[in-house]
């Protein structure tokens, strides 16, 4: 018994086929886990993006409130530009093409139709899994808040 205890406390290490199992199992856990850190991450920054653009939009009504925008009768909108926004929206920086247009409500429609324009919308990974196209700058309020809520 006491030439037995003798050889457990001598045991001292791993041997080297211990170690190579335990460097493949951490090579296969790196190989899942890595792409899927890789998504999230790039999810995480398509969400950015589109609280960025409801940031926007939630400006824009805003600055209807306070009856800024140029009204184009003719077409039944409002458009709200980035120069108009930019006092409006805190944290997102806007380029000079960004704008939201409001469509004014048909008459026997309650709401009209907001719809926002801003460039970084086309750095979005994955647009179809938000309802938008590749390349796409435009998003309606509609589909902004299904993306953001992901209805999608």
């Amino acid at each position: 018994m006491q030439k037995r205890m003798k050889l457990l406390k001598n045991q001292k290490g791993m041997t080297l086929v211990e170690l190579l199992a335990v460097l493949v199992i951490l090579g296969i856990i790196a190989v899942i886990a890595v792409p899927m850190i890789g998504n999230i991450i790039n999810d995480s920054k398509d969400k950015a993006i589109l609280a960025d653009a409801q940031t926007i939009l939630s400006g824009a009504k805003v600055a209807q409130a306070n009856g800024e925008g140029k009204k184009n009768d003719e077409k039944g909108t409002i458009t709200f530009n980035s120069a108009v926004l930019q006092n409006y929206v805190d944290g997102v920086t806007l380029a000079d093409g960004d704008r939201v247009i409001y469509k004014l409500p048909a008459e026997n429609a309650t709401e009209g139709t907001w719809t926002v324009t801003f460039s970084k919308l086309s750095e979005i990974k994955k647009p179809t899994k938000y309802g938008l196209k590749e390349g796409s700058t435009s998003i309606t309020g509609k589909k902004l808040s299904e993306a953001l809520k992901g209805k999608n």
